[in-house]
């Protein structure tokens, strides 16, 4: 961000040059408007997305911002461009303060399980990413780790201590919230008046070190008692859970990067706090377009404790929750989730799902049937369409289906729209089908349309939706829940929880599924 007020958004994004692609447009959550995208160096994007605090098992507001930004990574490599896409592991504490209970989610968690810190970690992030490649999702280039960055944490600190914008109080360090907000424009991303967040911050554990309640922790001092621990030149502590963040996007992207992305309930305070703390250590503007997905409800209802209707994604996947009418597979969670615009809010309900589940297999079904056409016409396996004369073609439906295919580039470029790009997806998917059962012959089609309706149909299904056949992941399906049972009745074991490792052993017998202790403490396990 620019020391000067009245610029906006410290960056204005010019006119695509030459290249001939059309314009990308990307709503900026920092300037509310829509922006033409063009990255700070051509044909290379970096983008960082806000990844998981892994003290405890992902849930169903996990999965929308991964399966978001997975897309937008995908669509962006489809545009050509070289994209370093990081996403972070919050490891380290994951301190919190401004309306939340300020704590430490790892030591409080580890606690709980009676497991060693990074043991608890190591069991979340494997079942976090378990969990992604059920949705098939990409993997970022680059996975960091909190616990791996705390010297670039440090570093980064006391540079804002050099720069007079953080100051030490026993043992904790702070960023000074008033003396920024002088000179910059903070709350502007989250819509926030510095005036009022003085008046709403809660009164919670170490607010009497602060200078002023608006000020948020770059370090924590860390109590006898205190499992995750660090030496520091401000004795030993933690880290605060915003520094993170910009410490590994600065170390990976530089200290200006192209796009930030998260879910809306980051605004404030965790991006909001990364802008001004990023800003002073690197003397610019951290982000030129910022990206925030909605919020997911489940039945009308917000998503909470409270309401007792958190559904981690393993309960998703098996059915085992009081909400859920049934099982529903991954690939039914990522259709029905990219059925709806990322901004706009998502309702999960038992109807809706059960909806997305047969629009996934009528969508699919279609989508199989254009190989069956191809083959049938006698068209060679290495090439697509289809032989036929122009005085068959039906000009007024060939027209129609490549205005329908052309829009696919059009939406997707206007926000990443996938909603419209499905909507007209379902308007194709008639055609296809009326081709196949013979009441529209293959000839109405143009060659040339045909080729283009089958192979666009793949790369927006398969590359950039990222969508499989239900039967296609079963198989693997299976094998990651096997895997996760046995991890579950080894750890059982090792509590000498027999009870536990009976049960899972003989629930799998009954059905069907024969499990054997190996020799050397490993499991094996055959269907019967």
């Amino acid at each position: 961000m620019s020391d000067n007020k009245n610029n906006a958004s410290g960056f204005q994004s010019p006119p695509l040059g030459a290249g001939g692609k059309s314009e990308l447009k990307i709503y900026n959550s920092y300037s509310r408007q829509k922006e033409v995208f063009k990255s700070i160096t051509p044909g290379h994007v970096g983008m960082y997305v806000c990844g998981p605090t892994v003290s405890g098992e992902s849930h169903l507001g996990h999965a929308r911002p991964y399966i978001t930004f997975d897309v937008i990574y995908r669509y962006l490599m489809h545009r050509g461009n070289k994209v370093r896409y990081v996403r972070n592991i919050t490891d380290a504490g994951h301190f919190e303060e401004e309306g939340r209970e300020a704590e430490d989610k790892i030591s409080k968690k580890a606690i709980l399980e009676k497991l060693e810190p990074m043991e608890l970690v190591q069991k979340y992030t494997n079942l976090y990413h378990w969990a992604m490649e059920q949705f098939n999702t990409l993997k970022p280039t680059i996975e960091p780790t909190a616990t791996g960055h705390i010297v670039e944490q440090i570093g980064m600190i006391e540079d804002i201590i050099k720069a007079g914008y953080a100051y030490v109080s026993n043992g904790s360090v702070y960023f000074d919230v008033k003396k920024y907000a002088g000179l910059h424009d903070y709350g502007k991303l989250s819509g926030r008046v510095i005036d009022d967040l003085l008046e709403t911050t809660r009164d919670l554990e170490g607010q009497e070190e602060k200078r002023d309640m608006a000020d948020f922790a770059l370090w924590k001092n860390a109590a006898p008692e205190h499992i995750m621990r660090w030496r520091s030149p401000w004795g030993v502590g933690f880290p605060g859970w915003h520094i993170e963040c910009s410490a590994m996007a600065t170390k990976y992207l530089g200290p200006q990067f192209d796009i930030h992305g998260g879910g809306m309930d980051l605004l404030f305070p965790h991006h909001e706090s990364e802008i001004a703390q990023s800003t002073i250590c690197n003397h610019v503007a951290p982000v030129h377009y910022w990206i925030h997905n909605n919020m997911i409800t489940i039945n009308g209802k917000k998503m909470g404790k409270s309401y007792n209707n958190v559904i981690r994604l393993t309960e998703l996947f098996s059915g085992d929750h009081p909400a859920l009418e049934k099982a529903y597979h991954p690939m039914v969670v990522r259709f029905f989730i990219l059925q709806t615009h990322y901004r706009s809010t998502l309702d999960f309900g038992n109807e809706a799902l059960q909806a997305a589940e047969k629009g996934l297999k009528r969508l699919w079904e279609a989508y199989e049937k254009l190989g069956v056409l191809s083959s049938e016409s006698g068209v060679r396996s290495s090439e697509f369409g289809v032989q036929s004369s122009e005085s068959a073609v039906d000009q007024e439906l060939d027209a129609k289906v490549k205005k329908l295919i052309a829009e696919f580039d059009e939406f997707m470029n206007d926000d990443f729209s996938t909603a419209k790009v499905m909507a007209n997806m379902f308007e194709l998917v008639p055609v296809i089908n009326s081709m196949k059962d013979k009441t529209i012959p293959v000839s109405a089609l143009s060659k040339e349309t045909f080729e283009l309706l089958q192979k666009q149909m793949k790369v927006y299904i398969v590359d950039i939706l990222g969508l499989k056949s239900v039967t296609e992941t079963d198989n693997e399906k299976l094998k990651g829940v096997m895997d996760l049972l046995i991890d579950i009745r080894k750890e059982a074991k090792g509590k000498k929880d027999f009870a536990t490792s009976d049960k899972i052993r003989n629930q799998l017998t009954k059905l069907g599924i024969s499990l054997k202790d190996e020799k050397d403490g490993g499991m094996s396990w055959t269907i019967e």
